[in-house]
């Protein structure tokens, strides 16, 4: 396993958009393996490939509170479909965009079909933080980081604000 470096906004690579994932093959494995690795180390609940220059459709998460067994789980080729018009607001935080967070309204409820780490489908319904943290990394397979909702104001102060923060760990 090893740690990957995490792409800060407003790097340009974060707008790619991620290709579906064909074969679970070792390489992705080890990609899964190195992300839940970074995850981890950056203090994050998910990650999604390309935050770390991987354009696939893959996507780590683990939800569990601080001192609750883990609960990793992984998203390959994630599909949500909402399943209700009520929106819901969120604070939302970034390991791309560090030390900003600020309310995104998304769906409340939500199906995810997605591939599991050995390429079986599963579905599940899902709310709350689970729904929140799911559309958040899939818009990152999109090209999208959660400060697009945002104002431009708001934009310019998190770009500034990942600026200072980026040089102050060097």
């Amino acid at each position: 396993m090893a740690l990957l470096p995490i792409l800060h906004y407003p790097d340009p690579r974060l707008r790619t958009v991620a290709s579906e994932v064909g074969e679970i093959t070792d390489e992705i494995k080890t990609l899964i393996s190195d992300m839940f690795e970074t995850m981890y180390d950056a203090k994050g609940i998910g990650l999604a490939a390309t935050q770390v220059d991987r354009h696939v459709q893959v996507v780590t998460m683990d939800l569990a509170k601080e001192g609750e067994e883990p609960q990793p789980k992984v998203y390959i080729n994630p599909k949500v479909t909402p399943l209700t018009d009520e929106l819901v607001p969120y604070k939302e935080g970034c390991l791309s965009i560090p030390e900003v967070y600020d309310d995104v309204s998304r769906p409340a409820r939500v199906q995810i079909d997605a591939l599991d780490a050995d390429g079986k489908p599963f579905s599940v319904e899902a709310d709350g933080l689970l729904a929140v943290c799911i559309q958040h990394e899939l818009d990152h397979l999109k090209g999208i980081v959660f400060v697009d909702y945002l104002s431009r104001l708001k934009q310019d102060r998190a770009r500034e604000k990942v600026r200072k923060v980026v040089a102050k760990k060097g």
